[in-house]
């Protein structure tokens, strides 16, 4: 009786660093987050897509949760067993949570406002939670799925699953 069991590969990977709050911080985190997706070796479509929504949350940190003296952190998750890419973007500024509605209107001529539009299209699940003391974290998930890729119905802007062209 000596059988052995299969054993399941689960591959978790995880990437944290913490940055200063400026547009310097931001741009780091932009960097080091394209540098372990690609060591990580993630696809192209969803490191295209993550690569965004590093830059939007890591930029919102530095921007809009900017306390003195106080930094963020990014954190990279990958649970390929899982499928599944999580950004995780904390500041110390919990009291200005996120919250883009549906009927958002930002003028047409205007240079910002438009950062969470673009990851609620570009994630397939995005969110808040509290970090304590009196901080926030946002965080975005993305599906590895290699069988389909995300598309957009221009009329409507509804998302939906459909095969790679």
């Amino acid at each position: 009786m000596n059988a052995t069991t299969p054993q399941l590969s689960c591959t978790v990977r995880t990437f944290a660093q913490q940055l200063s709050s400026t547009r310097r911080g931001a741009r780091l985190a932009r960097l080091l987050a394209t540098e372990q997706f690609r060591s990580w070796q993630v696809s192209p479509a969803v490191t295209e897509r993550a690569e965004l929504i590093v830059a939007e949350l890591v930029g919102n940190a530095a921007l809009h949760g900017h306390s003195q003296g106080r930094d963020f952190r990014v954190a990279l998750t990958l649970d390929s067993s899982a499928g599944l890419l999580r950004i995780t973007v904390a500041d110390a500024r919990g009291d200005r949570l996120p919250s883009p509605s549906p009927d958002f209107e930002t003028a047409s001529d205007a240079e910002s406002g438009r950062g969470l539009l673009l990851v609620t299209a570009l994630a397939d699940r995005w969110g808040t939670d509290p970090y304590p003391p009196d901080g926030k974290t946002v965080w975005a998930d993305i599906t590895l799925a290699s069988e389909t890729t995300r598309v957009t119905n221009r009329d409507s802007g509804a998302t939906s699953a459909g095969p790679i062209l």
